[in-house]
């Protein structure tokens, strides 16, 4: 018999509580109207707890749901599938967790050689359309597939067995060449100092990978591509084995290591052509995207001053801190370059989005999340929760914001009308939980008009609980 989930964690009661079911809803109810152009699916990936956890239990930890929409001629049909991982699969056959995902050391005695050797993780971060393939990311571990229409799992894919490291949740899609560069930090074991980069073709085929070495074994999120370069960023959250075994955390924010970039060219061979730069101690989750022109790099990030949701390396928290959009410049043609940040506005976002066809381009739209302070989290760290969704103009450094209200909004991904429109022209889709119904629904917006509220509701009779990410698969 399963046991109740503990009632005194944040991320096991509401909104973030899991829920315990798979279904399939056919011909959402629609308030408004579908576009007739739009047809596709929309993924949506975060963790969902299936067993009462062992020890404390972080948001990070939970095993992997994928959600999806799936949309056709102004119908929306949903199904939602946990996602059959090698852990999964273990604890579904005892019923109870028997692993720690975030501390391979607080584990089932039984379990201790899989909770060291496990390829597959927890699938719960991410997912990926390239190459024909459905890939479901957690960064810690192998990507794993999963079928686009009906979400059953296939298991872990390694590109024909060329891939030997983890995948990062965000692999960047060059949009004229089909070409995805991903990489895998702690690439080549267990709190390891290195990061692997990664490149794959149009046809899916891993054509190449560099080797780097790390300044210490760190957490690497996210990263930027541009037409000619590669850009990884080292920040402090850093990993130690022999912290972990004496009980204090595997990871976390020790600012003093510094921040270290590295620049690495789209073309290069090996790591003996990075350029290493410094720049002040922050954190980035996500970046909106990045360009190059004439040897001058450009990134645009959602910068924190300290890193979230981790704790000092004595277990204390890092506190209350909130991202604001800063434009990094980064100048090649100067030898003693460092990272530049300068803040280009002052509310908080996060989950930073584009229109895919220019990522890596000089770009002009942009959007994110936000909040208008109205909803609270009930946590210290991270007092407000992401209602709002917002929009940024690069050309004329304004934004437009539109508050969901009292709910919970997720990352808003945009969907280009047709392979031909002109920038930002299209459809920004997120999902909205609404806290007095505490039920989920798909919200549409006219991208560049995202003022005038949502074009479309397809409503949901359950709730979908607040995940990290998503991806766009168009109709064939």
């Amino acid at each position: 018999m399963a046991e109740p989930m503990p009632t005194d964690n944040t991320f096991l009661n509401f909104p973030w509580a899991p829920i315990q079911m798979e279904c399939e809803a056919s011909d959402l109810v629609i308030e408004g109207e579908i576009p007739a152009d739009l047809s596709g699916s929309l993924y949506r990936v975060g963790p969902n707890q299936r067993w009462k956890p062992r020890g404390d239990y972080h948001l990070f930890a939970g095993d992997g749901m994928v959600h999806a929409f799936h949309i056709d001629e102004g119908r929306v049909d949903y199904i939602n599938r946990w996602v059959r991982t090698a852990k999964f699969n273990l604890e579904d056959v005892e019923g109870k967790a028997l692993i720690n995902a975030l501390n391979p050391f607080d584990c089932d005695p039984d379990c201790a050689e899989f909770a060291l050797t496990d390829k597959e993780g927890l699938a719960n971060t991410a997912a990926v359309w390239h190459g024909d393939r459905l890939l479901i990311m957690e960064e810690g571990h192998q990507p794993y597939e999963i079928d686009p229409i009906s979400l059953d799992s296939i298991g872990s894919w390694t590109y024909r067995g060329k891939l030997h490291t983890a995948m990062t949740a965000h692999p960047k899609v060059d949009p004229d060449t089909g070409e995805m560069v991903f990489f895998a930090y702690m690439a080549t074991g267990p709190f390891s100092e290195d990061v692997m980069v990664h490149k794959v073709n149009a046809d899916g085929i891993l054509c190449q990978s560099i080797h780097i070495p790390t300044p210490y074994s760190a957490m690497v999120h996210d990263f930027a591509i541009t037409e000619n370069y590669i850009v990884v960023p080292i920040f402090p959250i850093t990993g130690s084995l022999d912290r972990a075994m004496e009980g204090g955390p595997p990871f976390a924010w020790e600012p003093d290591k510094g921040v270290h970039v590295a620049v690495l060219p789209r073309d290069a061979e090996s790591a003996d052509d990075i350029r290493w730069l410094k720049m002040d101690a922050c954190f980035v989750f996500h970046f909106m995207n990045a360009y190059d022109s004439d040897g001058v790099i450009t990134i645009d990030a959602a910068q924190f001053p300290q890193a979230p949701l981790f704790p000092t390396p004595d277990g204390e928290s890092t506190g209350e801190t909130k991202s604001k959009l800063c434009r990094w410049t980064i100048d090649l043609n100067n030898p003693e370059a460092e990272v530049e940040s300068v803040p280009m506005a002052e509310f908080e976002l996060e989950f930073p989005q584009i229109d895919p066809r220019y990522a890596g381009k000089n770009y002009r739209h942009g959007w994110y999340t936000t909040t208008d302070g109205k909803v609270k989290s009930g946590m210290d760290v991270n007092s407000n929760l992401y209602n709002t969704i917002g929009y940024w103009d690069h050309e004329s450094n304004t934004t437009v914001q539109f508050s969901c209200g009292n709910g919970m909004v997720s990352e808003a991904l945009f969907v280009p009308r047709s392979e031909d429109a002109a920038e930002g022209e299209g459809y920004l889709l997120a999902v909205v939980t609404d806290f007095t119904t505490r039920l989920s629904g798909l919200w549409i917006f006219d991208a560049l008009d995202i003022s005038s509220g949502p074009m479309a509701k397809a409503h949901l009779s359950h709730r979908v609980p607040p995940g990290f990410h998503g991806t766009w698969r168009p109709s064939a």
